[in-house]
């Protein structure tokens, strides 16, 4: 019998790692298995010597054996210190084959003709399921904040359908909604395929993200930094009135507890309000005369800045 090699067999070099090895092999069983290939001869041949040689390789002493004598080092009564006395370093075709089963349970972990078996009892397997269907839905900032029904045409004509999806309150730019089996019928009867959605959302002038939550730019007249105010703003979760400090400065922020947005419709996050007191751009000799007097009541704000230089 010609020597077999185990290590082509998986696809790996004499040098592959266990990991290696072990990644090998669980690609080439699951892609061979008889659920898999129902009625396929050649796959039940290749899962069959495949499972063969991990069984061999998986086994630091059995590898050992093969690595050093081949195949003829694994079979039953093989004596290696005898062997290498001899000088039988390499593999040999002048032992008798006395009952080496390379199928049986202690060289992998499992019977591999028993899983044959039951596969052929379970009878012809259903399709394999179809790849799923990725497509991509673009939503304006405020429709992916407030979450709700939206309407998409799957599929090319004449066979387009439109489908309703519900999109969750919060959702954020790059993130992925699975529908299961609306992606489409796969052949000899499988399961559908799932449609998988990346969400595009839009920006906004004055809502973003950041990793503590949503976050809101509110313009305020200078008066109401000045003297303090209360200022009507609409959140997620409703109106509120916003307590401006007296004495606010532009790039001040103010945290709104529980006032942000629900991510996928879970607990509203806090609600990030930046102040940004509004300066005027055009104006009359009226409007200037009060800016210097305002100017004048300035203390320096600028000798306090470091030297960089």
């Amino acid at each position: 019998m010609a020597e077999r090699d185990f290590y082509g067999a998986l696809g790996v070099s004499r040098s592959a790692s266990a990991d290696e090895i072990k990644k090998a092999y669980r690609k080439l069983a699951r892609d061979l298995h008889p659920d898999r290939n129902p009625g396929d001869a050649a796959a039940e041949e290749r899962f069959k010597s495949v499972a063969e040689a991990y069984g061999v390789l998986s086994d630091a002493k059995k590898k050992a054996l093969y690595d050093e004598f081949g195949e003829v080092g694994l079979r039953e009564g093989f004596d290696p210190d005898l062997a290498r006395r001899v000088g039988a370093s390499g593999p040999s075709a002048g032992f008798e084959d006395i009952g080496f089963d390379p199928f049986s349970r202690g060289g992998f972990g499992f019977d591999v003709e028993e899983v044959l078996r039951q596969a052929r009892a379970r009878g012809p397997a259903r399709g394999p399921r179809a790849r799923d269907v990725e497509a991509e839905l673009q939503l304006d900032f405020l429709e992916a904040l407030r979450g709700g029904e939206h309407e998409l045409w799957i599929g090319a004509a004449p066979e387009q359908r439109r489908l309703k999806v519900r999109i969750p309150s919060g959702i954020r730019d790059g993130e992925k909604l699975r529908l299961r089996g609306q992606g489409g019928i796969p052949r000899r009867g499988g399961p559908a395929a799932d449609l998988v959605l990346t969400l595009r959302v839009g920006t906004h002038p004055d809502l973003w993200y950041e990793d503590d939550g949503l976050h809101l730019r509110l313009p305020v007249r200078p008066l109401e930094a000045f003297d303090g105010a209360k200022i009507g703003v609409s959140t997620p979760q409703g109106n509120v009135s916003v307590r401006i400090p007296a004495g606010s400065k532009s790039g001040q922020r103010l945290r709104l507890r529980g006032k942000g947005a629900k991510h996928r419709g879970g607990e509203p996050g806090d609600l990030v309000v930046h102040l940004e007191v509004q300066v005027p751009t055009q104006g009359d000799a009226e409007l200037r005369k009060a800016l210097e007097a305002l100017d004048a009541q300035l203390p320096e704000i600028r000798s306090q800045l470091p030297k960089l230089d």
